[in-house]
């Protein structure tokens, strides 16, 4: 598990490319029959990615966590954004085609992944941070997530949002997750820009050719900072820090969210005539 320490904003806005990069990018999530995982100082927070090929997977908890296992005191959000896959929790079996999740509450101590067709392996993609205490597993379908339909074509902004885990849908004790969708023609996410002081956020980019990016955006609103994104890479946003980005075409991006509280619209907007 790779550790990743938080950053203060004054000191980001002294960091080059390649500092902003490794202290804030996180690639290589999706590796044949492997877990990969990056540990978050900020908030506590877990990102990780796992394609099983010809092997099943599980989620152990390592020195890191000083834990018997991974979930002792965490919980979990899983999307699956490939093909079809399985995912075990304490001998109860959940199939998973594409964009399908599952929240599993603290306290479910054997986890394991596996995918239906070697030839075309589910890609597990995962958030968890600690728990207080224990809710049940919650197996989520996209056409079961409330949604929203946001922006507008003339604003290359329109867009579907995709609620997964979050208070009314589904119980956590503070993780939120979703997917937003961006329609073709638009490219832009998350503009006017926001940061959310009570909350992190980690982003990851897919559904892009291998020739697309999407320009992230990043840090204060007066003290802009940007990360080209690849597809299928992970961007950690800290609370003071806006998350926004465009694109050189439409994709796709799951959000998700920890920290002081679980409000989807606690956000201090920021003005388009005040960014710098």
């Amino acid at each position: 598990m790779e550790l990743r320490t938080a950053c203060s904003p004054r000191d980001v806005r002294t960091y080059d490319t390649e500092r902003l990069r490794s202290e804030f990018l996180i690639d290589d999530l999706f590796q044949k029959d492997y877990v990969k995982m990056v540990y978050s100082h900020i908030d506590r927070i877990i990102t990780g990615g796992a394609v099983p090929v010809d092997k099943v997977l599980t989620l152990d908890a390592g020195d890191e966590l000083r834990a018997e296992y991974f979930l002792e005191r965490r919980e979990l959000g899983i999307i699956n954004i490939g093909g079809e896959g399985t995912v075990t929790v304490d001998g109860t079996v959940y199939t998973l085609r594409t964009r399908d999740g599952l929240y599993v509450g603290r306290g479910s101590r054997e986890i394991s992944l596996a995918s239906k067709d070697p030839a075309c392996p589910a890609h597990f993609y995962f958030n968890s941070c600690p728990a207080h205490t224990a809710y049940p597993t919650v197996y989520i379908r996209p056409e079961d997530c409330v949604h929203q339909e946001l922006g507008s074509q003339e604003d290359a902004n329109s867009r579907t949002i995709r609620k997964y885990i979050l208070p009314g849908q589904v119980k956590s004790c503070q993780l939120v997750m979703g997917m937003t969708t961006l329609n073709p023609g638009s490219v832009w996410n998350t503009m006017p820009c926001h940061t959310h002081d009570r909350r992190m956020e980690v982003y990851l980019y897919f559904d892009m050719p291998e020739d697309a990016f999407v320009v992230h955006m990043m840090g204060e609103g007066q003290q802009t900072r940007h990360i080209i994104m690849r597809n299928e890479q992970a961007v950690i946003s800290p609370s003071w820090s806006i998350h926004s980005g465009v694109g050189t075409r439409a994709y796709t991006f799951i959000w998700g969210m920890c920290g002081e509280n679980q409000d989807f619209d606690d956000m201090d907007g920021i003005a388009m005539k005040d960014l710098m």
